[in-house]
């Protein structure tokens, strides 16, 4: 485990000098995408579209702007986000009979809504998502994509019949998860978190926490199960089939930015990050290794090769730069390109391409004649290993104690019997935070490690960003 002091001043400067973001906006905790970070979480929105356009969501898209008498409506709501939220008061020179907000999240820009298109059993279920900016005045230290103002944001809503119906959509969006985290190589564990660190008006929550290098989890989203919490407030009802009106069940489903910066913050070495090659930018550098007798030749055979891969959807780029080949690396190992392809005058006349691996530096060939599949396959594996690795390494971490005196770096499983003054004992003596109850089927026999009453429940304990 990294340093965690250590590591946050690598982390800032690794994003800045990868070109992922700018800072120097003038609103603390409001940065610029720079192009090759905005690439990058493109990718990532892409996947979750394809997620949930497969799924029968229809994707929407609401105004930022919440009118305060909207906000109010829902009392654990406004309690859990009221010290967050941007308040707009003015427009022009005239004060605004309503205050207005800007998102914090869209529960309550959407449901007014969702009351007058839900209005019979036909109408549902109700599948809807949106990628959009949300506002929140964060108070602590601000960090690119983990700790920010304006965050870029999905989050999916949905309107169901019953309990049941809901809980069937919660079941589907962990398999959705589960798909993204192979396309993101991002492990993670689920946990039902306890009654007081749930989302503000949930029925319950599901954290979605991935373990950083320097041994804390980073919450990347979340998932909801409202029950009627929301549609009581914003009278979203429907006619069953007998004629009575009822109230629907909701879910929603919530991830940020934060998935890059845990994504940066795994996959890295001494030498910069290492993005996996589905999220890439560029998934491919093709470095000519020029002489002045054929420097023409191999810029030619570079930029034909570029087209090739290009042509079966590999993202390739090559490099022409006047700069030393040492350089070119340095620069392309630093952004975290999955593969490299050097090509000089000895690989031209023996029709060979030469590969290097950001992942684990290893270094091969490919003849020309195999390239386009060549490449594929490398970045395949690349893609798999890296899962693997991350994988593996986060269980690793994940520690069965049963004193609050032997809790380690990491992750921390223990026995809890569920009262509210232990749990809280236990944050108290371990400086951490309970993460919740696995939603994987693991049990355990003996007592709680506070009070020692018979339990077979147990939760995930760590330090958290």
């Amino acid at each position: 485990m990294r340093d965690p002091e250590e590591f946050n001043d690598w982390y800032v400067e690794i994003v800045e000098k990868a070109g992922l973001a700018d800072k120097r906006y003038p609103i603390k905790g409001m940065n610029v995408w720079t192009g090759y970070g905005w690439k990058a979480m493109r990718n990532i929105d892409n996947f979750i579209r394809e997620e949930f356009d497969g799924t029968g969501h229809q994707e929407v898209c609401f105004p930022l702007l919440i009118p305060e008498t909207e906000f109010k409506k829902e009392a654990d709501h406004i309690k859990g986000f009221g010290a967050e939220v941007y308040w707009v008061t003015h427009a022009g020179e005239n004060e605004l009979d309503v205050r207005l907000l800007l998102r914090p999240t869209s529960e309550t820009a959407m449901y007014p809504i969702f009351s007058l298109w839900v209005r019979s059993h036909a109408d549902l279920p109700l599948k809807t998502y949106q990628i959009v900016n949300v506002f929140r005045y964060e108070t602590k230290q601000t960090r690119a994509f983990i700790r920010m103002r304006e965050i870029h944001f999905f989050e999916a809503h949905t309107c169901h019949v019953d309990f049941e119906d809901a809980e069937r959509q919660i079941r589907e969006n962990l398999e959705i998860m589960e798909r993204l985290a192979k396309k993101l190589c991002l492990p993670y564990v689920l946990c039902k978190r306890p009654d007081w660190d749930k989302f503000a008006g949930a029925f319950y929550t599901i954290g979605i926490d991935s373990l950083m290098p320097t041994g804390r989890t980073l919450q990347m989203g979340s998932i909801h199960q409202y029950k009627e919490n929301f549609s009581g407030p914003y009278d979203i009802t429907y006619e069953d089939a007998d004629g009575e009106h009822r109230h629907v069940h909701q879910t929603t489903f919530g991830m940020s930015e934060r998935i890059l910066g845990a994504l940066i913050s795994i996959h890295a070495d001494d030498k910069g990050i290492v993005l996996p090659p589905d999220i890439a930018p560029i998934q491919v550098v093709i470095i000519p290794i020029l002489s002045k007798k054929d420097k023409d030749k191999t810029i030619q055979y570079c930029d034909d090769l570029s087209r090739v891969l290009k042509s079966i959807g590999v993202r390739a780029h090559m490099d022409d730069r006047e700069l030393r080949p040492g350089n070119k690396f340095f620069d392309w190992e630093l952004k975290g390109v999955p593969l490299r392809i050097e090509v000089g005058p000895k690989d031209m006349e023996a029709g060979v391409i030469t590969t290097a691996r950001r992942d684990s530096g290893e270094k091969g060939q490919i003849t020309k004649d195999r390239v386009a599949s060549g490449v594929q396959d490398l970045l395949a594996d690349i893609q798999e290993s890296l899962y693997r690795k991350v994988k593996d390494e986060m269980f690793k971490h994940i520690h069965r104690v049963s004193d609050l005196a032997g809790v380690k770096e990491g992750i921390n499983s223990m026995s809890w019997c569920g009262v509210e003054d232990c749990g809280h004992e236990i944050e108290d003596v371990t400086e951490m935070a309970i993460l919740g109850v696995p939603t994987s089927a693991e049990e355990t026999e003996g007592g709680c490690i506070v009070c020692g009453a018979p339990t077979k429940q147990v939760i995930y304990v760590a330090k958290t960003y």
